[in-house]
């Protein structure tokens, strides 16, 4: 069985355990790397990018939403609650605050390890501007 895929609402089971296993020993972050964070927006969960406009359009993730992380209290309710969430900045640092915002709220997070920069290291899709390439700065 794929613990991966396997959760009823379409989310990851896999997510669910990363972020009860983080809440229940010390309230650290859950962490995923880049393949996994893409296996669970292919499987539904919600990919937030946390980073600066100027960031946000040089390059990010094609299917990610934008809420700056200066702007997460006021613009959280952009993101859905009962999936998943996959947080992301440049290094790992900013979403990681974020992530501790958005778990205190009540939402199933996990951080993406090493951010965007590890997301574009392994080849996973990055648009910028008009859905043209982009980069990550």
């Amino acid at each position: 069985m794929d613990v991966g895929r396997v959760a009823g609402d379409g989310s990851s089971v896999r997510a669910h355990v990363v972020s009860w296993l983080g809440r229940l020993f010390g309230g650290g972050v859950p962490t995923v790397g880049a393949a996994e964070a893409r296996r669970l927006v292919d499987d539904g969960a919600t990919m937030v990018d946390v980073r600066s406009t100027h960031e946000w359009n040089a390059g990010h993730a094609p299917f990610a939403r934008h809420v700056q992380l200066s702007e997460l209290a006021d613009r959280m309710h952009r993101v859905p609650k009962g999936r998943p969430v996959v947080v992301v900045c440049r290094s790992g640092s900013r979403s990681r605050s974020a992530c501790r915002s958005l778990a205190a709220a009540g939402y199933d997070v996990v951080n993406l390890r090493g951010g965007m920069a590890a997301w574009s290291r392994t080849g996973q899709p990055v648009v910028g501007r008009a859905g043209r390439p982009g980069s990550v700065v």
